[in-house]
């Protein structure tokens, strides 16, 4: 609750919190249209494989950049205004600089980029949970070990559903399901980029006006980013990913603790303590009503169904909390998110709490690459939102199991053998190029692997 004031006295005291960012697109751009009226934190430098987009979006979110902007990082850290580059690293080993945020969406560069910034003793606000899912665990405990802080972002969902988590948990509760709502239907798993926009409601010509790429919005819509987000959630708290993957369970804001309970109960989990994501279209098309399409949840439990939870449970209804039929589950919720508008949170606490904003503490869930269609041998896999796979949530178990290939890895990648449609595609599939990106996962999953033999034996 002291954040604003503790930025407030930083700028009071001519040392305002120093902030990096990696990537100005729609998430970078939010940022930007906040971090610009934010007391205590200077912008020192963007950076962006176009220098003139970055431009763009400064100026798209009301920064007078001919007065604000300077080719210098030297002179942005001396003078208070935001030096523009297309050097990330350059960015990244800035003097001065305290906090680098990562809104890439490119696993690969998301990795190469938070390693650097460990390296160079800054902080890291990972908006990119791809590079977060591929080798979050890895890249969190290089930070853990440097003193430094590696964070989920705030304002995004995996963000958002952690603090009610850790709410839920601080407060005594147990917590039984934590996610988000979306729009799905069972065939959007096999969305292409040359339909996404259908499902989206609008033209693809509107779409290409509002600079909208069809790629990225259709995982989005194909289960691609769902099931990431989930295993960010799943990786920074301890809930677990359906075996299956996700159901996506219709359910509004007032059946959130009637459906998202176990199947003991007369739920859908299959246990307790799940994640899982809640679509706003029931199966035959119609619209739930109070829907959380655009929104986050928790569902938890007053303490046990006998007599000793009975206090809390009487608690709930005198205090009108959104409950099951038995009272014994409860639901807490948040119908919007607001993504990089609320970035700000991570970035202050880092620098001025050392706290992440969520962050994993174990390789718990993957999302691997599954087929769309019939894939044959030598066709190329597209990736994140494409036309050939879909990223699905697996408990980590389950993946290393079957030698699933990470989604994250999914691209530009040639297949050697042809695989079935729904099938996952492992490792033996494909022959992929060795790559830093590949050599932290294979160090990440050796790691989770050799923990397990040691916890078996």
């Amino acid at each position: 609750m002291n954040l604003a004031s503790k930025l407030k006295e930083r700028a009071a005291d001519g040392r305002p919190v120093r902030v990096g960012l990696i990537g100005a697109g729609k998430f970078g751009s939010m940022f930007l249209a906040q971090v610009r009226t934010t007391v205590g934190l200077h912008l020192m430098a963007v950076a962006d494989l176009s220098a003139e987009r970055a431009r763009k979006a400064m100026t798209n979110t009301g920064w007078d950049v001919d007065a604000a902007v300077t080719a210098s990082l030297d002179d942005a850290r001396s003078s208070g205004r935001t030096c523009i580059t297309e050097d990330a690293e350059a960015l990244i080993r800035a003097g001065g600089l305290d906090v680098v945020i990562d809104a890439t969406g490119n696993p690969a560069a998301g990795i190469h980029h938070a390693l650097l910034a460990a390296e160079n003793g800054r902080h890291m606000v990972m908006v990119n949970v791809e590079a977060d899912v591929l080798a979050g665990a890895y890249l969190a405990e290089q930070f853990r070990k440097a003193g430094l802080v590696y964070s989920l972002a705030y304002g995004d969902q995996p963000a958002l559903v952690c603090e009610m988590v850790d709410w839920a948990e601080t407060c005594g509760f147990k917590v039984v399901a934590a996610g988000k709502g979306t729009k799905y239907m069972p065939s959007y798993h096999q969305s292409t980029p040359d339909t996404v926009w259908t499902h989206f409601g609008i033209t693809p010509e509107a779409a290409a006006l509002g600079g909208m790429n069809p790629q990225m919005f259709n995982s989005f819509i194909d289960g691609t980013k769902s099931s990431i987000e989930m295993a960010a959630i799943s990786n920074a708290t301890g809930l677990k990913a359906p075996r299956d993957g996700l159901i996506f369970p219709a359910a509004g804001a007032h059946d959130l603790p009637f459906v998202l309970r176990p199947k003991t109960d007369g739920g859908v989990l299959e246990e307790s303590g799940m994640v899982e994501v809640v679509t706003s279209v029931e199966r035959d098309g119609r619209q739930v009503v109070n829907d959380l399409r655009w929104g986050v949840y928790v569902v938890f439990e007053a303490g046990s169904a006998d007599e000793r939870g009975a206090y809390t449970r009487r608690c709930f209804s005198e205090y009108n909390i959104t409950t099951d039929p038995t009272g014994r589950y409860a639901a807490l919720y948040r119908t919007v998110h607001l993504i990089g508008l609320e970035l700000g949170v991570s970035v202050a606490a880092a620098a001025l709490r050392g706290e992440a904003t969520g962050a994993p503490t174990a390789f718990r869930s993957d999302v691997v690459a599954v087929a769309k269609k019939e894939l044959t041998a030598g066709e190329m896999l597209d990736g994140e939102g494409g036309y050939t796979v879909w990223g699905r949530v697996m408990r980590a178990d389950d993946s290393l199991a079957v030698g699933a290939l990470p989604i994250g890895l999914a691209h530009k990648v040639k297949l050697t053998r042809p695989v079935a449609p729904g099938a996952v595609v492992r490792w033996d599939d494909v022959a992929i190029e060795d790559s830093q990106a590949v050599r932290i996962r294979r160090t990440m999953e050796q790691a989770a692997q050799a923990k397990r033999a040691i916890a078996a034996e």
